[in-house]
């Protein structure tokens, strides 16, 4: 096979994947399989856990339990105790999910990158201008968690959680197919913006990204469905939590973005296309 036949089926695959999981209905899809997902029924539930596996990468051998209600339950599984070490230098900052690391580096004034050549800007992302300043030639990393990946998100150092905020949106795909063909594509999902504090003073921020299927994005420590009926409130809160602690989790594959001061660096792991799981470094303090 030639290159440019190899090239033509790489495209060819992409415009298919691209077309099967954005230009059906996105939210009517979404909310079907979110009600798939959840049926108990035992021959349904074993099916759709096999041919997500036949299809997928998933790996189930450190579930905290082998036995699932459902294809949700296993979507959002928890782990076996100690299956994430959490590296615990005091000047790391921890990726906070099992992810694909995407799009990353220096924010340049409030402009940064979804993939490259299309650019979006923290105005439009966070809504927020405080919080915009805040990470004003800043550094950020984007994490993409895929369908098979452990779906529950972490506090990446010590921190204190004080805003809290949501943002309706639609159900893109965020995967690459997606990525090169939507401008402003995180701009445009639901999302919810989580302003933490560390010990140092420093503002880190966290922006979980909603997707296609299902698109829901859950907190441990606040009601964002509360937010989303309210009509995209934010809420002020003052809620610790140590490094690695449980913040919340996704009802299927999607994206974290975080943003960190223009003093942090990224850690030599972090490269685009490389997996990273929770626990492991992503940013350095000075």
């Amino acid at each position: 096979m030639t290159v440019n036949s190899r090239l033509l089926r790489i495209l060819q695959r992409d415009a298919i994947n691209f077309f099967v999981t954005n230009r059906l209905p996105r939210r009517s899809l979404s909310r079907l399989v979110g009600w798939f997902s959840r049926i108990e029924q035992p021959l349904v539930r074993d099916a759709s856990i096999g041919l997500w596996r036949y299809f997928s990468d998933l790996d189930l051998s450190d579930a905290a339990s082998a036995e699932f209600r459902s294809m949700h339950d296993c979507f959002t599984r928890r782990l076996k105790p100690g299956a994430r070490p959490i590296d615990a230098a005091p000047n790391i900052l921890v990726s906070p999910c099992d992810a694909i690391v995407g799009a990353h580096g220096r924010i340049c004034a409030t402009e940064l990158y979804q993939i490259k050549g299309r650019r979006y800007s923290l105005t439009e992302l966070l809504c927020d201008q405080n919080l915009v300043e805040a990470h004003r030639d800043g550094c950020y990393v984007t994490l993409r968690l895929t369908s098979a990946m452990y779906h529950r998100f972490h506090a990446p150092h010590d921190c204190r959680v004080e805003r809290v905020g949501y943002i309706a949106g639609d159900a893109w795909n965020v995967n690459p197919a997606a990525l090169r063909r939507v401008d402003k594509l995180y701009c445009k999902n639901e999302r919810a913006v989580l302003h933490a504090r560390l010990t140092t003073a420093d503002v880190v921020s966290l922006v979980p990204v909603g997707a296609i299927l299902v698109s829901g994005i859950r907190l441990n420590f606040i009601d964002l469905q509360r937010l989303k009926h309210d009509g995209g409130k934010a809420a002020s809160c003052n809620v610790e939590f140590r490094k690695g602690d449980e913040l919340g989790w996704f009802e299927h594959g999607s994206t974290i973005i975080v943003f960190a001061p223009g003093r942090f660096s990224l850690c030599d792991n972090v490269e685009n296309g490389a997996v990273i799981r929770v626990g492991q470094p992503l940013l350095r303090m000075p």
